[in-house]
């Protein structure tokens, strides 16, 4: 080992957790994410010389690579340690490349999670960059740059400028559109249920429900059906057919791969797939657990693999033994089995020492961290822990030609239950003794009628799930689909589900009349798993992405014939008429959304909102002027608050966002204000230009957006909105930088 040694990380919190591990004769930096990607301003791929791709510093990365380039110069061995999925090995060779003249001696090393023993054994085994990975994820970032490129533009001259199409994101919109428009041709149906409660001779009370008549089973499909089974029921005699008791188990679930955690995060946490995805990177990265001690406390995130380490399973196993006894751990370590369409590169989500407790790191961890990790170790445990036990009765009675049912069930020893609960179905509660030929009476029975149910909007983790049941999409693609849908406005949510905007619904309807096949589920699929043979070295990169672009180009040579007729089928006709030329207006799209417009355009230019220009919304506050009501209003410069007496009072001010100013004292609100060029900022409405021998009044202002919720790290009583290519949006603290998830 050398004893001036670079190591190169992602992240500057993944550098500080290494730091503690690898002390002197180490330095080690961070990347912070991509630093080469394609250019932004032309298409990057060579397709008249097998699709070579052009590389360009990403934007802000040249004083990182040069730093790095330097530090690199001065040390006897570099080490790349980036993240061990395909976008981590395309940082390291990146990496690699751009520091080749200065330095030769460069090893790739990857570990499953950061901690000292973890680390320091990937030092002492390093590896070269794994090309096949390499290529993998080329071969996935030009094949979404030349559906992008060539696409997005086909969008603008149909909608507006400035919307894009993603391969893998647009076929996320086609199952949200689907599901639409399945809710939508939906027709529910009658049916009945015949449900009562059956008086035993010991008095206890027996719930039943109707399944059969004459051993078939039985449908009712209206209430004269139900009344004809309930005046039967009446007048017949009840007694018990059988009564069968059984013990049965119930078996916990693997741990976490990517797509179950974020599903059941989801559902249990009420978190966003994309908060999920952050706060399991900060987890991964490391945390100062106490006196300086930072470390990662869960290993990799991005995963489909159930796959523990036997080291890990003899720790949970020594773990469960300690706390609940020998009952509570099985004979044998739990091994899960992997989905034949997973890559099994890495091991499932657990913590990465489960002696570490969530109790121990209670105010250690922010509150949203504490419940996943709390969540993510309940799981694992769980997964190595004995089945749970019921006892479970299934009473038949009989009354005439029909039959009834009652279930019942008691837990007799709770299993990996004790830790992780789970919900118990529908199998009942214990019932009271009854014996078969039991005479039993009526105390209630009653008809139910139900009606069919359309299929359920998706929320984020549904969505995930059929992604991954189809075979769409990856671990490190599943929160970046579901958040792309949202942000570009294609998709909105609703309740916690997904509903597809106006503008989603008709760019869908565009890209499936141009491209069918390219965004057909099973074609996606079959792509992810044409990358996947790539990096399993079956394919060669540049033949997949020929084979995708031959189709991919006729059908773009057949896109004109086909743009003029969809775009007028896009052009929804109005009853407004035009005030210039009384023709009926039709919708169109421009950049802020829909409008109205005169469709002898350029003829006659005549446009209008959608939304009747005359309606006020009103907002809090009177006017300062005359005491009306105050009224939001849209302008050429953006929103603003105007008084309802306009023309007649002129008042006008900025408008606000709903948050009073942070200085201590002040009093002001918050307001959006813009610059002579145009760019939005946020101030204080105390504030006043200054003039001679006269304080300004308040000067708070900020770039980014302000929200009113204190940092829970130093009490400051504001965050502000960020927003990066590869973490989507987020809160930061302007005052200790600490950063935290944005719903």
């Amino acid at each position: 080992m050398a004893n001036n040694s670079l190591v190169i990380v992602e992240s500057p919190a993944k550098a500080n957790t290494i730091k503690k591990f690898l002390g002197k004769g180490f330095k080690v930096v961070a990347s912070v994410g991509h630093v080469m990607d394609l250019p932004t301003n032309r298409l990057g791929v060579d397709l008249d010389n097998g699709f070579s791709p052009e590389y360009v510093v990403s934007r802000g990365k040249k004083k990182i690579l040069d730093q790095i380039k330097k530090d690199a110069k001065a040390a006897d061995q570099v080490y790349l340690a980036l993240d061990l999925d395909r976008e981590g090995e395309a940082i390291a060779w990146h990496i690699r490349e751009y520091i080749a003249p200065v330095q030769k001696n460069v090893r790739r090393i990857i570990f499953n999670e950061i901690t000292k023993p973890a680390i320091k054994g990937a030092i002492d085994d390093p590896m070269d960059v794994d090309m096949k990975k390499v290529d993998a994820q080329q071969a996935r970032r030009i094949l979404d740059r030349l559906v992008g490129y060539k696409i997005s533009p086909i969008l603008w001259q149909i909608f507006y400028y400035g919307l894009s199409a993603g391969r893998v994101q647009t076929v996320g919109l086609r199952l949200v559109c689907e599901r639409e428009a399945e809710i939508e041709a939906f027709v529910a149906e009658e049916y009945w249920t015949i449900e009562g409660v059956l008086t035993t001779p010991g008095g206890g009370e027996l719930p039943v429900k109707l399944i059969e008549k004459n051993g078939e089973k039985i449908e009712l499909k209206n209430q004269k059906e139900s009344d004809a089974a309930l005046a039967d029921l009446k007048k017949a005699s009840y007694a018990v057919t059988s009564v069968e008791k059984k013990e049965r188990k119930r078996n916990p679930q693997p741990p976490y791969i990517t797509s179950t955690m974020q599903r059941d995060a989801a559902r249990r946490l009420r978190f966003s797939a994309k908060k999920i995805m952050m706060l399991a990177q900060q987890l991964y990265e490391g945390v100062d657990v106490g006196d300086g001690d930072r470390v990662g406390l869960i290993t990799y995130m991005r995963t489909d693999s159930v796959r523990v380490a036997d080291q890990a399973k003899e720790s949970a196993r020594d773990y469960i033994v300690e706390t609940w006894g020998e009952d509570y751990s099985p004979e044998k370590a739990r091994a899960y089995k992997t989905s034949a369409k997973a890559q099994d590169a890495h091991e499932a989500i657990r913590p990465s020492d489960v002696e570490r407790t969530p109790e121990s790191l209670k105010g250690k961890l922010t509150k949203d961290q504490y419940a996943l990790y709390d969540l993510i170790w309940r799981r694992f445990l769980a997964s190595q822990m004995e089945s749970a036990r019921y006892d479970t009765t299934e009473v038949l009675v009989g009354a005439g030609a029909y039959t009834l049912k009652a279930n019942g069930r008691v837990m007799t020893f709770p299993g990996f239950l004790a830790v992780y609960e789970e919900s118990l179905g529908e199998e009942g509660s214990e019932l009271p003794p009854v014996q078969e030929k039991d005479a039993l009476s009526v105390k209630s029975i009653d008809g139910i009628q139900h009606f069919t149910e359309p299929p359920p909007r998706y929320t984020e983790a549904t969505l995930i799930k059929d992604l991954e049941d189809k075979g769409i999409g990856r671990p490190s693609t599943y929160a970046n689909i579901v958040s792309i849908i949202q942000d570009r406005e294609y998709v909105e949510k609703e309740e916690g589900r997904l509903r597809p905007t106006t503008l989603g619904r008709q760019v869908w309807k565009t890209l499936e009349r141009f491209f069918p096949e390219v965004f057909d589920t099973s074609f996606t699929a079959q792509m992810e798993q044409e990358l996947d043979k790539i990096e399993g070295g079956e394919f060669e990169w540049k033949r997949v992405v020929k084979d995708f672009y031959g189709p991919f180009s006729e059908s773009l040579d057949h896109i004109d014939e086909k743009k003029t007729k969809l775009k007028s089928e896009l052009q929804e006709e109005t009853d407004v008429k035009c005030e210039k030329c009384g023709r009926n207006l039709i919708k169109k799209w421009g950049r802020n959304g829909q409008f109205l417009a005169c469709p002898a355009y350029p003829e006659c230019k005549f446009s209008r909102p959608i939304a009747d220009p005359s309606a006020n919304v009103a907002v809090e506050g009177n006017c300062p002027k005359c005491g009306s009501q105050l009224v939001a209003k849209s302008g050429r410069y953006g929103r603003f608050v105007a008084c309802a007496r306009y023309p007649e009072c002129k008042h006008t001010e900025a408008f606000p966002i709903g948050m009073k100013c942070p200085r201590e004292g002040c009093g002001g609100k918050i307001v959006e204000k813009r610059t002579q060029r145009g760019k939005t900022f946020y101030g204080c409405s105390n504030y006043r230009a200054p003039k001679e021998g006269q304080p300004p009044g308040c000067d708070w202002a900020s770039w980014d957006k302000p929200v009113a919720e204190e940092c829970s790290n130093c009490g400051n009583p504001y965050m502000v909105h960020k927003s990066s290519k590869t973490r989507g949006d987020f809160l930061k603290c302007p005052k200790c930088k600490e950063e935290m998830a944005s719903e």
